[in-house]
């Protein structure tokens, strides 16, 4: 038995605990640099405001009464550990999928129902977030139940309304069991992609139904084991346990794109440098190193002028998490790349070559160079300093100023303080 917990419109919802007058107003949040609608209320979405759609289409809307923040992702991650430490509480086990969503095992769990609605009002009135909760016998059933627990409730009419907010399908008939996944397109089933949906219906499957009573050998041999495997779970046999801990990381990425564009090498380095800062961060906390630095940058392609799009790998000679040492192959891979005259949207810098602190292999010619000295300790410090006081309290000097190649953001939107004492919790 699986649960799956969501945080409905979960951007916005955290804006909303914060600033109770939006509550009933069309609210959009912004990505970064306020380029396109990366969360929505459920009246935004009513006035046909799609996921993604970019800003610039939009704006005229706020005129009408739409709502347009800018992002605010520390206040999201703070209030996730909130809803995921309350989410806990459901069952034994727990996998935190994104970062509004988390499976949950239920194994020994008693009156299922009736505990998902008290985990639900916990987390409404400690945190502020309205959740659905879906619940089945495998992961991608609990996703449906979820999907329908949401669609009952936003769209009264689509499903039966005793489902809306928490689903459980393990208390329906299996007649019943049937109608629901027979009301469910084949394109919100998880898993399946807008690609795969329109190869589905070409082979006349277009429900979850249809998906779970479909060939397996069709299955395997057009579309392979993956969406077998959907199918098989949909049919109620478990093939996807849960994962209590990350995979690691294959390889760490840092882009950004500027607010506004950048031609000179200075703001350059100091950019790439912020950004192998934070990827450095990123590997010692899954205690990894890395073995090369990646670094590239491109003019943007929706603007007039030259094109410019280069990058390049700077090897190290042994694998390091040292913050100061890949700092110094980004800055020098930017500097070999770079070319006066470009007006640079964007950069980044990605670790490559990952690999445990256990397992550091020795090199046959022990030459010290630039890049070759680890200060762990060091490190260690600053990471400490940096989880107690803030992210930037302590780091590279090259990486502090943002002249000239920060974000933008909408100034006008308070940036919030997330002391528990801040959130206003309804009393019963």
């Amino acid at each position: 038995m699986f649960a799956l917990l969501d945080g409905n419109n979960f951007y916005v919802s955290c804006e909303r605990v914060f600033r109770p007058a939006l509550k009933g107003l069309p609210v959009i949040v912004l990505s970064n640099n306020d380029g396109c609608a990366i969360a929505r209320s459920e009246e935004a979405k009513a006035l046909g405001i799609k996921m993604g759609e970019p800003f610039f289409q939009i704006k005229h809307r706020i005129h009408q009464g739409l709502v347009a923040l800018s992002a605010n992702f520390v206040l999201y991650g703070d209030m996730s550990d909130r809803m995921m430490s309350l989410a806990a509480g459901l069952g034994p086990e727990q996998e935190i999928y994104s970062i509004d969503e988390c499976f949950i095992g239920l194994a020994g769990v008693h009156d299922v129902t009736r505990r998902s609605w008290a985990i639900r009002d916990r987390i409404l009135r400690g945190v502020g977030i309205p959740t659905c909760i879906g619940i089945g016998p495998t992961k991608t059933l609990a996703k449906v139940a979820n999907h329908v627990a949401k669609d009952a409730e936003r769209k009264p009419g689509s499903y039966p309304a005793s489902l809306a907010q928490v689903c459980n399908l393990t208390e329906l008939s299996p007649a019943q069991l049937q109608s629901l996944l027979e009301s469910v397109p084949v394109g919100d089933v998880w898993g399946v992609g807008r690609r795969i949906k329109m190869r589905l219906l070409d082979h006349k499957i277009f429900t979850a139904w249809d998906l779970a009573r479909a060939p397996q050998p069709l299955l395997r041999a057009h579309f392979g084991v993956v969406l077998e495997r959907t199918a098989r779970e949909l049919q109620g046999m478990p093939c996807l346990g849960l994962e209590n801990e990350p995979p690691p990381k294959q390889q760490i990425a840092c882009t950004r794109s500027f607010g506004r564009p950048v031609s000179d090498l200075a703001p350059l380095v100091e950019a790439v440098s912020a950004f192998a800062q934070r990827a450095a961060e990123k590997l010692r906390a899954q205690d990894h190193r890395a073995g090369a630095v990646h670094v590239f940058a491109h003019t943007s392609p929706f603007r007039d002028g030259p094109r410019f799009a280069r990058s390049t790998t700077v090897q190290l000679q042994q694998p390091s998490s040292d913050t100061a040492l890949l700092v110094r192959a980004a800055a020098h891979g930017i500097t070999k790349i770079y070319e006066p005259g470009y007006q640079l949207s964007k950069a980044g810098v990605m670790l490559l070559d990952l690999s445990t602190v256990a397992l550091q292999q020795a090199s046959l010619l022990d030459v010290p160079t630039d890049f070759a000295r680890d200060h762990s300790p060091l490190m260690e410090a600053m990471d400490q300093l940096n989880a107690r006081y803030g992210r930037g309290t302590v780091g590279m000097a090259s990486a502090q100023q943002e002249s000239g190649w920060g974000m933008r953001q909408d100034r006008r939107t308070p940036r919030y303080t997330t002391e528990l004492r801040d959130i206003p919790i309804a009393r019963t």
